[in-house]
Parts: C-alpha cells; structure tokens; sequence
C-alpha cells in the first residue's frame, strides 16, 4: 500500500475542524502555564514511577516545579519508546518550536522557556486550538459547578454524576447537593427532584451530554420504588456506614433516575464501562485506577431496551469488551462506540479497536475520537495520532481492498471526525444525509 495514498487522506482530513466530544479542561486555566503543566500530566508521572522513580521525587511534599520536572525529565529516557513521549516531542516541536531530537537534562531547560514565553501571549488557548483544528471542547463538570466565568460555546458543559450515583452517603456530597438545588436531600424523592433541577441548570448553561465512569462491578436495573425508598432512608441515616448491598441499590435507582433525566431532556448518556479504582493503593496521583474485565455488556441490555430514544455513546478499556461493543452497536441503535479510552489509547490498539468497528458499525454511529485531556495542547498530538491512523485504514480497507475512491474515503473519515459527534450532541438526525 502507497505511503502516499495515507499522506493524501490524511492531509485531507487535516482541514477539517472538529469538536472534541470528552475533556477535562478547566475552562478558565484551558492551556499550559509552564512546562509543568505539561510533565505534570499523568501518564508521564505514572509511566516514570512505573519504570522506577520513587513517588516522593514525582510528587512528594516541598518539591518545588524545577525538582519535580529535572525528576520526570530524567525518567523520560526511560520512555522514549512510548507513545506518550511522542505526544510530548510532538507539542515541543509543533506548538513551541523545539527543535532538539531529545528531551532530556541538557535541553528541557530550553523548552521550558519556551513555552512560559508562548503560553504567556494573551491568546495562547485560542493559537492552540487553532493549530489543533478544534473548534470547542466538552467539560466534565461536576454537579455543583456554578459553569460561570467561561463561553459555554466554546467549553462545553457537561455533567458528570459519579458522585450523585456512588458517593451519595458522603455527607458532604449530600451538602452540596442541598445547597445547589435548594431541595434538601432527605427523602428518595427530594434526591430524584434534586437531580431533575441540577438536569435543568445544565441545559440552562448549554450543557451536551451528562456522563459517568462504571465500576465493573455495576449493574443497571430498574428498582422498584418501595425497594429503593427503602434503600435510600438506611442510607440517609447510616450515611458513610451504610452497607454494600444498600450502596449498590441506591446506586442502581439514581442511575436510572439520572438516564430518565437525559430521555426528558434529549441528552446522550456517556458511560464509560469497566475501571476499578485504587487498584495501586502506593502509585502517584491518578495512577492507581486499572481497567477490569470481568464483565459483560449483557448486564446493560435491560438499560438500551429501556431507553430506546437515549443515545449511549460509550467507551470501554479492553479488546474482548471493543467487540462486544461492536456487536450492541450492529444492534442495538441507541449504543455507539465512542473514542479509544486511557489504556486503549494507543496506536495499536487504536487500529485494531478501529478496524472492528468500521467495517461492521453503520458508519453514521462511529464517534471517532476525543482527547481525554486537561491541557489543551494534548489535542495537538493526540487528534494527529488517531487522524494519521484513520488515513491508514482508510487507505487500507477502502481504497486499496474495496477500491473506493480517495475522495469516497475522505468522506467516511469526516463521519468520524467530525459529523457524527456534531449528528449526536447536537441533536441533528443520525442518518447520511444530514
């Protein structure tokens, strides 16, 4: 197959802008400050401590910004196999103008210059987004978020409701909740009305989607209210001691609650399926959490037959479980496969997870990409990452094995990238023709 057929299509693809449908930017810091900011990401604080750096050298108590980032400096010789460490080498050359081969101890100090020099122009946010052909970016916004001192059209809200689903019996969650709404959270009820108005400010604000992140071990089921009520006033009163098998119910009822939420309001539902948490108790911060895969998507056939007008776009961590997700999605018209999430987030796993689902997913159900990122600047690498692999298997299995036209492929990448996520957020129709 011709590199340059690949380059074409990708070079096509490169002019279209896009919205990137899942992020955890702050909308009011969106983009780097510092070097930092950019070390400071996860994955290369937990790839450093996993290749033998101590936690304390990468975030230990007193250390200050040139310590930590001289630590994670030394431990990216450690990673220059990685794709992570090409994300970074990708946003020093082409966002800051690096122009070493390497990152490491005689350079960094250059490049953290440089990009204190840049990220200091008054528009740096809107230079990274255009460099990056990102025209917005969703949030995750948690529940008592005031969604103030931003544009929403820009940074789009999006509600997160981990905490209303699984920490309920917090007190202090209970708190906020009460605050926020201003319905006190004594009563199954008063929880349900709670959320319906918390539904209501979103849209208020412009918000796109509501989403959560599943443990492996969650079931979705309807609970029958006296079940639920039941279930609910233990855990009002025992708070923080209640049990297990309470936690879960409560759990499964306000889940429900929540997805009859989106249904009323027309919203995508986004779950993100199969992460057990804390599964590294001594690893760094945000470097504790492992997928798990003991689990099936059959658990989650009563919630699509439920919620037939909900669209789930959803996101899963293992291979077994991408196809699997295929599957419901050749079915089920409610389920759509959504981007290449955290562990699955890397170009071999990309390609193959890609392949499964583009020849055998209605191609107006595909939702090609999002960044995951918290500093804008991730997009810029990131987006090219999985646009160069797209072209690739858009050469491969269209053009050269189907003998599509060049153009025909382009087509059904723009599906990808860019219309389908406008098609499902945006509440335009899910057909070819829109």
């Amino acid at each position: 197959m011709s590199e340059a057929l690949e380059r074409r299509i990708d070079t096509e693809l490169s002019r279209l802008t896009f919205i990137d449908p899942h992020t955890h930017i702050d909308p009011k810091a969106p983009a780097a400050r510092s070097l930092s900011d950019l070390l400071g990401y996860h994955y290369y604080t937990e790839l450093v401590h996993s290749a033998g750096i101590s936690r304390e050298k990468i975030e230990g108590i007193g250390l200050s910004d040139v310590e930590r980032m001289a630590t994670i400096v030394e431990g990216l010789a450690m990673l220059t196999n990685t794709v992570q460490y090409s994300w970074l080498m990708e946003i020093a050359r082409g966002l800051f103008g690096f122009e070493h081969d390497t990152l490491g101890p005689t350079t960094w100090k250059s490049l953290a210059d440089a990009v204190s020099k840049a990220t200091a122009e008054p528009h740096w946010s809107d230079t990274v987004l255009a460099k990056s052909r990102i025209e917005s970016v969703f949030l995750t916004n948690d529940f008592d978020d005031p969604l103030e001192g931003f544009d929403t059209a820009r940074y789009v809200p999006c509600l997160r409701v981990d905490e209303l689903v699984f920490h309920l019996a917090r007190p202090e969650v209970r708190s906020r909740l009460g605050s926020v709404s201003g319905i006190e959270p004594v009563s199954r009820d008063s929880v349900h009305r709670a959320i319906e108005e918390r539904f209501e400010f979103f849209l208020k604000k412009g918000a796109r989607a509501a989403a959560i992140s599943l443990p492996p071990d969650f079931r979705p089921r309807r609970v029958p209210k006296e079940e639920a009520r039941g279930a609910m006033n233990r855990m009002l009163h025992e708070g923080n001691d209640v049990d297990h098998s309470t936690r879960s119910i409560v759990a499964a009822d306000l889940f429900w609650k929540i997805v009859e939420c989106c249904q009323s309001h027309a919203l995508p539902m986004d779950l993100m399926i199969g992460v057990r948490r804390g599964v590294y108790a001594a690893g760094v911060h945000q470097g504790q959490d492992l997928f798990d895969g003991r689990l099936s998507l059959a658990d989650y056939a009563e919630l699509f037959n439920a919620f037939p007008d909900v669209l789930f776009p959803i996101s899963v961590l293992s291979q077994p479980l991408n196809h699997e997700l295929v599957s419901f999605a050749w079915i089920f018209p409610n389920v759509l496969p959504f981007g290449h999430w955290w562990y699955s987030n890397t170009p071999s796993s990309i390609e193959r997870d890609l392949e499964q689902r583009i020849e055998a997913v209605p191609r107006t159900k595909l939702l090609g990409y999002y960044s995951d990122m918290y500093k804008l600047e991730f997009g810029y690498p990131k987006f090219a990452m999985y646009r160069r692999i797209l072209a690739r298997t858009l050469a491969k299995r269209y053009v050269v094995e189907q003998h599509w036209t060049e153009e025909a492929a382009v087509d059904l990448g723009t599906d990808l990238l860019k219309r389908n996520t406008e098609r499902v957020f945006y509440a335009k129709k899910l057909d070819a023709s829109s």
